[in-house]
């Protein structure tokens, strides 16, 4: 199989359905915002502590694909979108009780909390950031075409989780939040 295909040197790139779209349309920025994600995730698997929070955000990985391929597929009169596993409430329920688990560990957030740390904490608040900007640019996407079912509640969700992930990941190794200090 070759990876390349010539089909997109125009500047245009191939939904799920066969329609073609700009790659500097909404769905195609909301869809890279994902993979992004997806592949700031992969990294910040390489960074923790091996064990539960690695493992966790493996599985993060595969629903974010789904995330992924429903985004890849919208709805288009008279066609049928191909089948693409959904991410809905019980995924969202899933990373509440993930964030209430991680929080129940953590002491009280008194202070506002800096990006880094330990290397995993950092990789997981860089990959917070991309999950916001990930969901900015599906909220976007919303206001000119349906989004499918939870996508951004998960998101909001998910960037919630990572920012509890980091701290957790900081707490574990003894050394804390990195707090913010008014200059």
């Amino acid at each position: 199989m070759k990876i390349y295909t010539r089909t997109g040197d125009e500047g245009e790139t191939g939904l799920f359905g066969g329609r073609r779209v700009p790659k500097s349309h909404a769905r195609v920025e909301a869809l890279g915002a994902v993979d992004e994600l997806n592949a700031a995730i992969g990294w910040a698997v390489t960074q923790v502590a091996v064990g539960t929070t690695r493992q966790g955000l493996e599985s993060l990985q595969h629903e974010l694909f789904s995330i992924g391929a429903a985004l890849a597929s919208p709805a288009e009169v008279g066609r049928a979108r191909p089948a693409a596993p959904a991410v809905g409430e019980e995924h969202i329920a899933a990373l509440e009780d993930l964030i209430d688990l991680s929080v129940a560990e953590l002491p009280e957030l008194r202070a506002f909390v800096l990006p880094g740390g330990t290397p995993g904490a950092a990789a997981l608040h860089l990959a917070r950031t991309v999950c916001r900007r990930a969901e900015r640019a599906v909220v976007g996407l919303g206001e000119a075409e349906e989004v499918r079912g939870t996508v951004v509640a998960y998101l909001n969700r998910l960037s919630d989780l990572l920012f509890t992930l980091a701290r957790l990941e900081n707490q574990r190794a003894g050394g804390g939040d990195v707090e913010w200090r008014k200059p």
